[in-house]
């Protein structure tokens, strides 16, 4: 319990106490009497040092303040003791010491000593006219109106406010208990074996020691109780302590000083002295007190100023006040108001060495973090993260008493769970041999608390150290850990079942899965029904997060990464990698590539074993268990299943096929169907769509998904911008698909008249919002909301038709030619646009096309204008008369009235060409009126079909080969292409979409049967198309 120069003492109140001294006829040595008679006078030395030592209590070095502090103190205390003596030296005259007249019974004659009840607390006689206060508490009213009289207003045991002053009526059941007990208990007689005994020389010899012993403390005790002066209460202690040591803290001893009043006084010395070695004494004598007779702390307990001053000793420096209100252990709430935590922290900080005052620091933290609420555990466990004593609690872990090692458990978990990158700290200095001893020898609750700190602490960011931490686990300790496991899964509650077993399969799969195990068994056993146990909530979403926590995948903060990974997977590859980024900037984490692709590897590896593992048990049992949690109406517990039951579908694409595909997709494909198709949130659509492309390789599977077909397409092209997998699936599910014709249908989603702005010649779409130029030199800003088209803004700055709009995107601007012969740059915000800049040119402006540099557009005659922003200009391509122009990536594409196509290099100047003119002496020629190049295919659309019967064909842009064609016989004027499907404008009022895989026309929209499609464009979802057409009508469609 102290420290080198104190005796040591384990704290454990059911220890056998020691034996009373024998009052036996026994030979006495002359060396055992020579030993006593050394003691006497050692006693009388030692008496007359602690004289001196009090004597200096008014030490000259002490400054006036000092001074005057303990002068105050001094007089307050010798006020209560001359109050006390005054009352007791009255029933001196009855008893030379009645404060121990019960003590002075004779030895065997135990059975005639009263019942505790039937004695008087002051007095300590029995009552002869008890009285019961409002308190509960009951006194000799002669002593109690005595108390009462001199002022005071309380009780003298519980320190309560009395209510009334006034004594109520005698308790006459007692009294007649005590009368009744008198009757039965005559006063005891001497019998033979006790007349021998006192004869005996050795015996009179022995007892005549202990009977000067006991004077002696009894008269200590007397004066700590009643003396008025603080210097000789001060001096009875330490004499107090010196026969509780010297006498080996016999009961004898303790049934003196665990008296009611021998305490009080104790607390006394607590309050008053400014004496270290006095107040040292008292806490000692206290706290071993306290430790063997729990009406000690009954009382101590009882008055929250008590507890204060111990706490205050405490602030003040004094190591042994803790060790003290560790046995007391008040409320944690009060605790935590008298800010003991922060100094708790300090001493465990500051602490060095480890002694009884550290240990009890340890544990009355951990008692505090248990008992109190949620709000006060996180700021307790805030200042433990952020102060050097987790590494002092970490060191605690290998202390001898099971306590402190429990209590260093639960505290260490509790930081983990607040802040997890603390986790690592720990990893790295616990020695894990320790904590895993303490499986043996603690109750349930604790025993779950160690599992869970070790769940937790497998958490770490990088995958081998979590294996070598789990082989330690495995391989170390006095006994098997597995089997220990094992035996208290077997028995645990189901709040607890999943956390076990989880680490129970992780210990199992450090070597390779073995066809039969039974941990493996009884793990999986154990999950699955959890996860099933509708009736127990708590336990499925536990069993769940378990369940997905075994793939292994954990950020430096110990969070999962197994949703930002699926997303990864699915194609959102950059919350991913932002978060990676973030995670280590946050972190300073510097790991080498040779490390990180160790773990990387070493991680792949696990999540295979695990995976193996969990879809293997009972054919596949584990989805019909997930399937039911996605049926839940508890949100969190749907969640965790959507998120493993990807996981593990996604992985079944990975090992091998054993036949369990069949079973995950008979349970768990409609739900992932339901979810895509309803499901608004992206990263959701996409955790689904990453199942459902696990269930398309399969044919069974896409006969399954064959009646769905139009809802995935629909979701797969909201996620094609965003997602290359969602791409890849809509390429394979249309080649898969006979009639692609079933699978695309657009509907009309609104038309706007501006005939009154003449033609509508240029349609762009850009940053949500569709921006049309018209014949009378109007540009008009729209938005569809609801379908609708909404105006916005109108602005006429140019003179003449705007014939092109188009957008740089590196620099967010807008820009349109006119014939006017400007060309306009437009700033776009939320309200609409503004003119920043006009640039004059020399020609009236075609198809105006733009680079950062330089904009390209058709003038009048042979060959396009490159016109430089710093106002130079060039002619390209000389000797044809282009029609149309698309530009991309520094190529620029020009398509020709000759039906040629030409590509140049404008770094360069080179020219390549791609498709050869043709002349016709009869006849009209065949330009080529619309031209895109999308994914690096060039559409080029003449005016008629070629001799092939094809007028729009497709080149590739790496080596002019021509890839397909569309057997299209309409007369083509533009031309838009999305990720899928490839819209047709056509001359006679008519749209007709292609499928873009198979070159297969899927659906023709109608316009007016007397008009033209001017211009397309796509949004950029490339869910709508709007089209602007020669009767100045705007008109939008929707893939539906």
């Amino acid at each position: 319990m102290w420290s080198e120069e104190d005796k040591s003492i384990e704290l454990n109140r059911n220890k056998t106490l020691s034996k009373f001294p024998s009052f036996f006829p026994e030979r006495v040595s002359p060396k055992v009497l020579t030993n006593q008679t050394n003691l006497k006078n050692l006693e009388i030395s030692q008496n007359n040092n602690d004289h001196d030592k009090l004597s200096d209590y008014y030490s000259s070095s002490d400054s006036e303040a000092e001074q005057k502090e303990k002068a105050k103190k001094v007089a307050l205390f010798e006020s209560r003791q001359r109050r006390k003596q005054s009352h007791l030296a009255e029933e001196s005259s009855s008893s030379p010491d009645p404060l121990m007249e019960d003590v002075e019974s004779v030895p065997g004659g135990g059975k005639h000593t009263p019942p505790k009840d039937f004695v008087c607390p002051i007095t300590t006689h029995v009552f002869e006219d008890p009285v019961t206060l409002e308190t509960g508490q009951t006194y000799e009213r002669r002593a109690i109106q005595e108390w009462l009289d001199r002022g005071n207003s309380t009780c003298p045991i519980t320190r309560q406010k009395l209510q009334s002053c006034k004594l109520p009526k005698t308790n006459y059941v007692l009294k007649r208990l005590i009368a009744s007990w008198r009757e039965q208990n005559p006063s005891p007689v001497l019998n033979h074996s006790q007349v021998i005994r006192s004869v005996s020389p050795n015996s009179v010899i022995s007892q005549a020691t202990i009977d000067g012993t006991m004077s002696e403390l009894r008269v200590a005790i007397t004066n700590l109780c009643t003396s008025e002066i603080l210097r000789e209460a001060e001096k009875a202690v330490l004499k107090i302590e010196r026969f509780w040591q010297d006498r080996n803290m016999e009961p004898e001893i303790q049934s003196m000083l665990v008296k009611p009043p021998a305490i009080n006084g104790f607390v006394e010395i607590l309050f008053n002295s400014m004496d270290t070695q006095v107040l040292r004494a008292t806490l000692r004598l206290l706290t071993e007190l306290g430790l063997r007779d729990d009406n000690v702390i009954q009382t101590l307990t009882r008055v929250d100023s008590d507890v204060e001053c111990i706490v205050e000793l405490f602030k003040k420096g004094l190591e042994e006040a803790v060790v003290l209100v560790r046995v007391l252990k008040p409320l944690a709430r009060s605790l935590i108001e008298m800010d003991l935590v922060d100094y708790l922290l300090e001493f465990l900080s500051n602490k060095e060495d480890y002694d009884s005052a550290k240990t009890a620091c340890v544990i009355l933290l951990g008692y505090i973090l248990q008992s109190s609420s949620e709000e006060s555990s996180v700021k307790i466990v805030r200042s433990v993260v952020s102060t050097k004593a987790i590494e002092k609690i970490i060191v605690s872990l290998k202390a001898e008493q099971v306590e402190e090692r429990i209590a260093a458990v639960s505290i260490l978990l509790r930081c983990i769970l607040e802040d997890g990158k603390c986790r690592n700290i720990i990893a790295e200095k616990v020695e894990l041999a320790s904590v895993v001893e303490m499986f043996v020898g603690v109750n349930d609750a604790e025993r779950f608390e160690i599992v869970h700190f070790l769940s937790e602490l497998v958490k770490l960011n990088r995958r081998n150290l979590n294996e070598q931490i789990l082989h330690i686990l495995k391989d170390e300790g006095t006994f098997s850990t597995m089997h220990t496991l094992l035996v208290y899964l077997q028995n645990a509650p189901p709040d607890q079942s999943p956390i076990v077993a989880g680490l129970l399969l992780q210990l199992d799969l450090l070597d390779e899965p073995r066809k039969m195990s039974i941990y493996r068994e009884e793990a999986m056993d154990s999950l699955i029904t959890c996860l099933r146990n509708s009736e127990f909530p708590v336990a499925q979403i536990s069993a769940a997060e378990t369940v997905l926590s075994l793939q292994g995948r954990f950020s430096y903060s110990g969070k999962s990464l197994s949703r930002a990974i699926l997303l990864k997977r699915a194609g959102l590859d950059r919350n991913y990698t932002a978060f990676i980024r973030k995670d280590q900037r946050r972190h300073n984490i510097s790991a080498d590539a040779q490390q990180t692709m160790e773990d990387e590897k070493a991680a792949e590896e696990w999540e295979r074993k695990v995976a193996f593992v969990l879809v293997s048990h009972e054919f596949g049992l584990v989805f019909e268990a997930l399937a039911e949690g996605l049926k839940s109406k508890y949100e969190e517990l749907h969640t965790i299943c959507f998120m493993t039951a990807t996981w593990l579908v996604y992985m079944l694409s990975i090992l091998p096929d054993t036949g369990i595909r069949g079973a995950a997709r008979l349970c768990l494909l409609d739900h992932f169907i339901s979810i895509f198709k309803s499901v608004n949130n992206t990263e959701d659509k996409a955790l689904s769509m990453l199942a459902l492309n696990s269930f398309i390789r399969d044919p069974e599977g896409m006969q399954d998904l064959a009646g769905h077909m139009k809802g995935i397409l629909k979701g797969l092209r909201e996620l094609k911008k965003s997602s290359a997998m969602a791409f890849e699936m809509l390429k394979a599910l249309s080649e898969e698909h006979d009639n692609s014709a079933d699978i695309w249908n657009h509907k009309e989603l609104s038309q706007t008249d501006c005939s009154i702005n003449g033609e509508v010649l240029a349609i762009t779409c850009f940053k949500g919002k569709i921006f049309s130029g018209h014949s009378d030199g109007t540009i008009k800003v729209w938005t569809s909301g609801n379908s609708e088209l909404h105006l916005i803004q109108e602005v006429r700055e140019h003179t003449k038709p705007v014939t092109s709009l188009a957008v740089l995107h590196s620099s967010e601007k807008l820009y349109s030619g006119s014939l006017d012969r400007t060309v306009k740059m437009w700033s776009v915000n939320e309200e609409g646009i503004y003119c920043e800049q006009v640039h004059e040119m020399k020609d009236q402006i075609n198809n105006l096309v733009i680079a950062n540099s330089v904009a390209c557009y058709i003038a009048q005659g042979a060959g396009v204008k490159v016109h430089s922003w710093n106002g130079s200009s060039k002619l390209v391509n000389q000797n044809k008369y282009a029609k149309c122009l698309a530009l991309v990536q520094g190529k620029l594409y020009c398509g020709c009235h000759d039906s040629s196509i030409q590509e140049v290099d404008l770094a360069t100047g080179t020219l390549g060409n791609i498709q050869s003119g043709s002349k016709k002496l009869l006849g009209k020629a065949n330009p080529i009126y619309a031209l895109q190049v999308h994914d690096g295919l060039i559409y080029a659309a003449a005016s008629a079909p070629s001799l092939d019967g094809a007028n729009v064909k497709i080149w590739s842009t790496s080596n002019y080969s021509m890839v397909g064609s569309l057997p299209s016989t309409s007369e083509v004027r533009t031309i838009a292409v999305s990720s899928e499907l490839i819209y047709l404008g056509c001359k006679v009022g008519i749209i007709e979409v292609w499928c873009k895989n198979k070159y297969s026309r899927v659906e023709t929209l109608q316009t007016r049967s007397n008009t033209r499609i001017l211009c397309m464009a796509l949004d950029t979802n490339e869910d709508m198309l709007v089209i602007g057409t020669s009767d100045g009508r705007i008109q939008t469609w929707g893939l539906s």
